[in-house]
């Protein structure tokens, strides 16, 4: 099935090309930062606030975008985005020395300011683009486009950004942006349903009628709490670039691998879980221990001597990681309809970078204060407990 909706449905594989192509190039982008930083400064905290400018700004520029996303062209908005953030990319070129790093910085802020439009309207975007019941499969794809460049973009990234220096890097997430830009140009289909003026509220009036609706659907809160809750210790991630840096001494490729490997888990972990839980509710109950499996992954990568093993561990996460984040986006396009969706999709895209932004920050200040040991074992932990209190709190609501 997933081979047959490549190849029959020309506008989900041009989306889905665009999207493979630019999360390549964030993941160039995002290994030659890490070994930037710690080059410049040998400082986790800083690694970790690369990660914080990452999320941040998409926690504030949400409300705003979900808000637009179901006002105006969903198409024409990730356009603009794509060729603002193919700019953006562009200046870390300038980030010479500790001084000069600000301007790395500012360049990572603008890309993820046009994530807060560009991933809710993708999301939103997705029921229209295909068939109901080609949904279920075109989201393990999707989900899985980031986890495949992930995989590919990190361990290239890390060997490129080793071999040429970081600046290729740079280019190269740049040009995937212009790329992903021209794909979405070519395609036909529309974004979303045609929209009465009554379906057009002001920007507080939008976010109050999304906190509305979420409140009167069970459902759809339960399923907006499963990456937000997530994040709260996926923060964790940031130890990647320290174990592969400062932990296995392997330098960018150590931290490439690292996120190859990462990224190998999200690719599977959806294709897995899909193959074995086909009814819908029964991928719902199963987020729980998706997030439980994150958790011991990560306390695997605190206990490991070597990369070989790290890298295990670091798959084994993901599989779970990857899998309760396509499984929530699946469920909220399922419960979600498209007039509000962009909003939905938007609230748990904030809410999750929040969390993850947290996370990430005091995982970052643990490492340099107390050694990525405590850093790591504290914030797969969170995670544990979030896994557990969310499947006891939800397990009623997907039995239907």
């Amino acid at each position: 099935m997933y081979f047959r909706l490549l190849r029959e449905n020309r506008d989900f594989r041009l989306l889905y090309a665009g999207t493979l192509i630019s999360l390549g190039g964030d993941w160039f982008l995002t290994v030659a930062l890490a070994d930037l930083v710690l080059q410049l400064t040998h400082s986790a905290t800083l690694v970790s606030l690369v990660l914080l400018s990452q999320t941040l700004p998409i926690f504030l520029f949400t409300p705003h975008a979900g808000h637009l996303i179901d006002r105006i062209d969903r198409r024409k908005l990730m356009i603009a985005t794509d060729l603002g953030r193919t700019i953006a990319c562009l200046l870390p070129l300038l980030a010479r020395s500790p001084a000069t790093l600000p301007i790395a910085f500012a360049g990572v802020i603008l890309i993820s300011i046009g994530s807060a439009y560009f991933e809710p309207a993708s999301q939103a975007a997705l029921p229209n683009i295909v068939k109901p019941e080609e949904l279920g499969p075109a989201n393990v794809l999707m989900s899985s486009t980031w986890g495949t460049m992930l995989a590919v973009g990190a361990g290239i990234g890390g060997a490129v950004t080793a071999m040429f220096g970081r600046n290729v890097s740079f280019i190269v997430d740049s040009a995937s942006f212009l790329l992903s830009a021209f794909f979405l140009s070519r395609m036909r289909v529309h974004f979303s349903e045609e929209r009465g003026h009554h379906e057009r509220p002001p920007l507080l009036e939008s976010i109050r009628e999304t906190v509305r609706f979420a409140r009167e659907k069970p459902r759809v809160l339960g399923l907006l709490t499963v990456k937000g809750g997530y994040g709260l210790g996926a923060g964790v991630v940031a130890m990647v670039s320290v174990f592969g840096r400062e932990v296995f001494h392997a330098g960018a490729f150590g931290i490439g691998v690292l996120f190859a490997a990462r990224g190998l888990g999200a690719l599977f972990g959806p294709f897995l879980v899909r193959a074995a839980v086909r009814k819908d509710d029964a991928q719902y109950r199963a987020i729980a221990l998706c997030v439980i499996s994150f958790s011991i992954g990560y306390t695997a990568l605190a206990l490991s001597h070597s990369l070989i093993v790290g890298s295990i561990a670091v798959c084994f996460a993901h599989l779970g990681g990857g899998a309760a984040w396509q499984i929530s986006s699946y469920g909220l396009q399922r419960e979600t309809p498209d007039f509000i969706r962009g909003r939905v999709f938007a609230a748990d895209y904030g809410f999750v970078t929040l969390t993850m932004a947290i996370s990430s920050l005091g995982a970052g200040l643990a490492s340099d204060h107390f050694g990525p040991f405590v850093a790591t074992v504290s914030a797969a932990t969170l995670s544990l407990l979030f896994g557990i209190v969310w499947s006891v709190a939800t397990w009623r609501l997907w039995r239907r």
